[in-house]
């Protein structure tokens, strides 16, 4: 494969070729297609698709997420994000700062066992190490669990003080980073609205809390390199380094290659890492999940 065909093939299966995706049952099959999409560019850039560039049709001159709010480009995008978490088609986690990346519904409980937390109560509620969260935080978090999904106006009306939207800002983004809350809708007036995840989507969390991390780990490895074709190693490393260290990356990378699930392949000088042919499909189809033993009869 040369490098021109590398690209090439990234940016048919990212939609930048002109097929842009502009209805729901477009954009839902796109994200089901590559798994993970930031919504915006990222300076430095980071290898993956972008949701309005997929929206866009093309890649020249996207807004990246400081400059979203004056680009009518953007603003459509978004409407069309917030219909596919309406619908749970997609779910938004916090992996890039303020930018938010898509992760497709069939992988996300791979996404949560990795950067979510596991100790969950049955109900939900806040784990027994609450204390890694800031006094505002709990305090959004018990508003959200008890009264959700809340607008930030909303909430600051359920806390009393007049907390600062800034300061609300960085308790939800604590919450957000843990995947505790997600946000499930968005109006111009009050903008997003948040839920407790184990609530919006139980049975993806039931599901994550069932998996080993090497297990999800290997499964979101291979989608991730479905989704851009083939990377250099230290490319798969910086994606997923936000959520887990690399040296893991690293050893869940060399366990498929062990294994033949991956393998390298010459792009010009470089050599980078794909699924094994043959397995191409099974990482498009996504991972399976565990299935739950039944309950022996009485």
């Amino acid at each position: 494969m040369t490098e021109q065909e590398l690209q090439e093939k990234r940016r048919h299966k990212w939609r930048l070729d002109g097929r842009a995706a502009r209805t729901l049952e477009e954009a839902r099959e796109w994200v089901e297609s590559v798994g993970f999409a930031l919504l915006y560019p990222v300076r430095p850039p980071v290898l993956a698709p972008t949701f309005v560039g997929a929206w866009v049709g093309a890649d020249d001159r996207l807004p990246t997420w400081q400059h979203a709010f004056e680009d009518e480009r953007a603003r459509q995008a978004t409407e069309l994000m917030v219909r596919l978490l309406r619908e749970r088609a997609a779910f938004e986690a916090s992996l890039a700062g303020e930018n938010s990346l898509l992760v497709a519904a069939s992988i996300f409980p791979y996404f949560f066992a990795l950067a979510g937390e596991r100790n969950l109560r049955p109900d939900g509620g806040a784990p027994e190490r609450a204390d890694k969260f800031s006094p505002l935080a709990r305090d959004a978090f018990a508003a959200i669990q008890r009264a959700g999904p809340l607008s930030k106006p909303r909430m600051k009306e359920l806390l009393g003080g007049e907390p600062s939207t800034a300061a609300l800002d960085r308790a939800l983004s604590e919450l957000w980073s843990k995947l505790r809350i997600t946000r499930v809708d968005y109006n111009p007036r009050d903008g997003a609205s948040w839920d407790v995840l184990a609530r919006w989507a139980p049975e993806a969390v039931k599901e994550a809390v069932q998996l080993s991390l090497g297990e999800a780990l290997s499964a979101l490895v291979s989608k991730y390199l479905d989704c851009v074709v083939a990377a250099e190693a230290q490319e798969v490393e910086a994606f997923f380094s936000p959520i887990v260290p690399r040296s893991k990356v690293k050893e869940s990378m060399n366990a498929l290659l062990a294994t033949r699930e991956l393998s390298f392949v010459h792009v010009g000088h470089r050599t980078l890492v794909e699924v094994t042919p043959a397995r191409v499909e099974d990482a498009r189809r996504g991972p399976p999940l565990p299935r739950r033993k039944k309950a022996s009869p009485a």
